[in-house]
């Protein structure tokens, strides 16, 4: 299966980093690597190039131990997906960090610098993926092979998924495509706007050239582009200034029209072992994680084990691993909880009893939290034993079995990018801009009474207003790598009126600078390439 061909990687390609930062060379780690001149000379080959580009997010490199693409004091800590989520997740009321390593305080807090080693190596991994799709892409580009065509394709929207994260992140990244040739060269910026245009034409173009919606899972196909370009449609007056709520409803009307995607009839089996396409019917684009074949603490595995803990959660009861667990590092802060949880609903509008540890009463289907030694976490310093726990990821099958590729160690659960729940959501804010406040509410009712299991959770238009949009897309897509960018949206992010524990460095939540909506382009690699500017603010 395809699924196996990326997720097993046997070859690293010869390529440049685009990025100047650090003057990252990557060199081949066997002689039997396959370069350019012979990548023609097997179908297999082509098959092999494009799971590496496809690996290059998820997992660190080829091999265990000093097998990372890109050197690092800890490998699996420094992967994209890894790296993604952190800057995604604690910066936010989803999630804060218990650990001391260098750079995570500053996340929990909001006060990260230029310096801050997870932009730096989300911003290098990020660039290490593009500068493989564009080798990629320029040695198969004119084929008339329709499979060669298709793997272009895909590459390309690789390339696009990477540049969409560089311009959400950091806004005005450095800029090359397969025209630019492979060597140490200093890239030119581009601008967020100018970027924003690039990836909407590229995803346009390779639309029909990729699988139809539904085939070759993990590949993406014609529902990912789509996906993705409703993506950039949802943020884009953030972006470029303009509002596209129009071509935002379109895309997600393709998506969903599309015959081929269902609602999982249970929430939790997004976040199980078995939660790929098609046993999954919700599932768009993953990336994919096996408990053999790709073994490492990134991806969902860093998910499930950094939220585990040895006193307020078993490994029988929730995430499934046995060995190197109780990480006891990141839970959520109390107003999340107060989100994710309808107190008006469970409670009677009375505070949550702390007999309810596990929110066992809670209408919501969708909450898989506990509560810890106490719901407030008293420094930012404070261990793991504060806050709320979250498990809503496991490494068991949805009926609770083992998976087939069953690891003590390594999860083998799909971490999603892209699912039917959120086509939904993305239409129902576009609608809701726009005035059509029914179908708004037609859409977000499918998603709660998926959550509910009735129609008790449905709301009217009378309920619908922009802060309940911004919940309903916590409480459905919580730890999955998008709180920030939707905080962001709805002005919330930072000097907002919405605050949680520890946001500014205040108990109670403070205020930040509007300039950290963005983040800074790493300072190593302003000092390294005198075409980038630094973003504003971070002088």
């Amino acid at each position: 299966m395809y699924r196996n061909k990326i997720i097993t990687i046997i070859i690293l390609t010869v390529f440049m980093i685009t990025s100047c930062v650090n003057d990252l060379d990557v060199v081949p780690k066997d002689p039997n690597t396959i370069l350019a001149g012979n990548l023609g000379d097997k179908p297999e080959y082509m098959e092999q190039v494009l799971g590496k580009i496809y690996a290059s997010f998820i997992i660190a490199g080829q091999g265990a131990n000093g097998g990372a693409d890109i050197s690092a004091s800890d490998e699996n800590f420094f992967t994209t997906m890894r790296a993604l989520w952190n800057l995604q997740e604690i910066t936010t009321d989803e999630a804060m960090c218990a650990w001391g390593d260098v750079g995570i305080a500053d996340l929990n807090t909001q006060s990260w610098s230029p310096s801050n080693p997870f932009l730096t190596a989300l911003y290098q991994r990020l660039g290490l993926s593009i500068t493989y799709a564009n080798d990629f892409i320029g040695l198969t580009k004119g084929s008339e092979d329709p499979t060669i065509q298709r793997y272009n394709a895909e590459a390309r929207f690789l390339r696009a998924l990477a540049y969409y994260w560089f311009m959400d992140l950091f806004g005005n990244p450095p800029f090359t495509t397969e025209d630019d040739g492979v060597g140490k060269f200093f890239p030119q910026q581009i601008q967020r706007t100018e970027l924003f245009n690039y990836i909407e034409s590229e995803l346009k173009e390779i639309e029909t050239i990729l699988g139809e919606p539904g085939t070759g899972y993990p590949q993406a196909d014609r529902a990912a582009a789509w996906m993705l370009l409703a993506r950039i449609y949802l943020n884009a007056e953030v972006y470029t200034g303009t509002a596209r709520w129009a071509d935002c409803k379109i895309y997600t009307d393709k998506v969903i029209n599309s015959g081929q995607y269902s609602l999982a009839t249970d929430y939790r089996q997004n976040f199980s072992a078995d939660n790929d396409y098609p046993r999954n019917p919700e599932m768009i684009f993953a990336w994919v994680q096996d408990g053999i074949n790709t073994q490492g603490y990134v991806g969902t595995t860093f998910i499930i084990e950094s939220c585990s803990d040895a006193v307020y959660i078993r490994a029988e009861d929730y995430h499934g691993l046995t060995d190197n667990t109780n990480w006891n590092g990141n839970r959520a802060r109390k107003e999340f909880m107060n989100i994710l949880v309808d107190t008006l609903a469970t409670y009677g509008g009375n505070p949550i009893p702390p007999s309810d540890e596990e929110f066992t009463q809670a209408k919501d289907g969708r909450v898989f939290m506990k509560q810890k030694k106490s719901l407030d976490i008293p420094t930012p310093g404070s261990s793991g034993d504060f806050g709320i726990g979250v498990y809503k990821f496991t490494a068991r099958n949805h009926d609770g079995s083992q998976a087939d590729n069953y690891n003590v160690s390594y999860a083998s659960t799909d971490f999603p990018i892209f699912r039917l729940a959120d086509a939904y959501l993305m239409r129902a804010e576009a609608n809701f801009r726009m005035g059509s406040l029914g179908e708004a509410v037609t859409d977000i009712n499918v998603i709660r009474e998926r959550a509910y299991g009735n129609s008790e959770g449905n709301i009217t238009e009378g309920d619908l207003n922009a802060e309940f949009i911004l919940d309903e897309r916590g409480r459905e897509f919580y730890y999955e790598a998008q709180r920030r960018t939707d905080l962001v949206r709805f002005g919330q992010f930072t000097n907002g009126s919405y605050h949680w524990q520890w946001k500014g460095g205040s108990f109670a939540g403070a205020p930040t600078s509007g300039h950290l909506d963005l983040f800074p382009i790493p300072g190593d690699e302003v000092s390294a390439n005198s075409n980038i500017q630094q973003n504003q603010g971070y002088n």
